[in-house]
């Protein structure tokens, strides 16, 4: 079982059915939230209720929705998946849906606290993520978080229209003694 994680001002919750909204779809037909997504656009309730249930019956996903303490808004979600425990690895994901929070602190809070779960209770090594290079937000929250580039695809695939490359990034556990 997933845990709830909680920070000053953010619950962090096991993503499942219960988030099945017509507000999460409309995040994800809107272009500015999926614009460097591999998913988004013309989605509809039934597409976001099989995603989901799909994430349920996953149990060694780690995917959880993100939550104002204030009011319990579901404002985004984030998630390591896949977990490679023999390697100690995972890989780095965070989509902050609700656009009317952008720019408020939330997914540096969120993934500090995923980040630190992973490296003090889950005991990974390495945390890995990819973004497009076009991606100047999440390159730098990720700077911000302490990731740094191991290597880029280049022309790796079309993002907003345009082909574009791909940095690959990786955070290290500061208390691994490996």
């Amino acid at each position: 079982m997933i845990a709830t994680l909680n920070s000053k001002r953010l619950s962090l919750r096991p993503l499942n059915l219960t988030h099945c909204t017509t507000e999460y779809v409309a995040w994800m037909n809107n272009q500015e939230v999926f614009r460097y997504l591999e998913t988004g656009g013309n989605y509809k309730i039934e597409d976001l209720r099989k995603y989901l249930e799909s994430v349920e019956a996953n149990d060694s996903m780690l995917f959880w929705a993100i939550h104002l303490k204030e009011g319990g808004k579901h404002i985004g979600n984030i998630k390591i998946d896949p977990v490679n425990k023999r390697h100690g690895l995972g890989e780095y994901g965070i989509m902050m849906g609700d656009s009317d929070e952008w720019g408020k602190g939330y997914a540096k809070e969120a993934s500090e606290i995923v980040i630190d779960h992973c490296f003090r209770e889950l005991r990974l090594r390495k945390i890995t993520l990819g973004v497009v290079e076009d991606n100047s937000a999440a390159l730098n929250l990720y700077r911000k978080l302490g990731f740094s580039t191991e290597g880029v695809y280049r022309d790796h695939g079309y993002y907003d229209g345009k082909l574009c490359n791909l940095i690959r990034m990786a955070i290290f556990n500061p208390t691994d003694a490996r």
